[in-house]
């Protein structure tokens, strides 16, 4: 049985103050400047591990806990404190991200919401495809198209194995576009893709299996990437694991190589995103209806856009291709 206290006994002197374990300074909000911190770009991410290059040495970091829940994708340019060495077993911390130039996204599939940046403060969206074994895939090539034009990047269309197929029809399927292209053959000379890639961040992408990995390790001789081989069905198996920024043999510019795609979902993009990078383009579909999706009659029988080439202000093979292009995301 609980004995029974005459609590009025006691006074104030009499009671146990218990010690505030986390100490008597008041919680703020204020976070460390870090104004000794380095710069760097980040090289390769790896479950929440960041090789991050600064002053020509490469860092292994980790997200600082101020940062939140941002992403860090490769590409990023960053600052970092802790040890910079670079030795082993050594860990930094990035505590700022700078603000993205170009952000390329993707999504799992069109009904997917969740963005995943691939690459951050790229320029240019090489697209890698074969002219045969395997086949081009005209779906991927669209799309990829579309996310560069919706990222700010400037999309290049790479076409390899031109020794077993012409590349004439593929070329002039985006020709109306304006998509540079170049076009190589194995063992040829790769001087039209250096001179391309020259000065340039440039992200490749690319089906398994279509040169990609090949391209890389003769553009880059010490990038020792593996390279895959094509199955029977002309399904390649993966080749690289994930994505990592090589630099170029000049230092003027880099290649981030990507795991080879079997799809890239575009369900944060909008036909009117994609308009919006074409100059010529980008005011004609103001004059469009609500929820047009710019592909022509009979799904949209009031674009605008049908109204410009009816003036011969739109050339109706630029049109066609744009809208072969809309397609993916039908």
């Amino acid at each position: 049985m609980a004995r029974n206290r005459d609590v009025s006994r006691f006074d104030e002197d009499d009671v146990r103050v218990r010690a505030n374990p986390r100490g008597t300074r008041p919680r703020s909000k204020q976070r460390p400047a870090h104004e000794d911190a380095a710069d760097g770009m980040v090289l390769t991410v790896d479950r929440g591990r960041y090789t991050v290059l600064v002053d020509d040495i490469e860092v292994t970091a980790m997200r600082a806990r101020e940062l939140g829940r941002k992403g860090i994708a490769v590409g990023d340019q960053v600052s970092v404190v802790g040890d910079l060495s670079g030795a082993t077993d050594t860990l930094a911390r990035i505590v700022r991200l700078a603000e993205r130039s170009t952000v390329l996204r993707r999504t799992a599939d069109d009904n997917d919401p969740f963005e995943r940046v691939v690459v951050a403060n790229a320029d240019q969206l090489v697209i890698v495809a074969a002219l045969a074994d395997p086949e081009p895939s005209f779906g991927l090539i669209d799309r990829c198209i579309v996310a560069a034009l919706t990222a700010g990047m400037e999309p290049v269309l790479c076409l390899t194995k031109s020794d077993l197929a012409p590349p004439d029809a593929t070329l002039q399927r985006y020709e109306a576009l304006s998509v540079p292209a170049v076009v190589t053959h194995r063992g040829g000379p790769l001087d039209e893709l250096r001179d391309r890639l020259r000065g340039q961040v440039s992200v490749l992408v690319g089906h398994s299996g279509v040169g990609k990995s090949t391209l890389v390790n003769k553009l880059l001789p010490d990038a020792a990437r593996a390279t895959g081989v094509v199955s029977a069905v002309g399904k390649g198996r993966h080749t690289t694991v994930a994505a990592i920024a090589l630099p170029l043999p000049d230092g003027r510019g880099w290649v981030v190589d990507t795991p080879g795609v079997r799809s890239f979902g575009l369900a944060h993009v909008t036909p009117d995103a994609v308009l919006a990078a074409f100059d010529d383009l980008a005011a004609a579909i103001e004059d469009c209806p609500r929820g047009c999706g710019h592909l022509g009659p009979p799904a949209d029988p009031e674009c605008a856009l049908d109204v410009l080439v009816a003036e011969g202000k739109l050339r109706p093979a630029r049109l066609a291709a744009l809208r072969r292009v809309l397609v993916a995301l039908a």
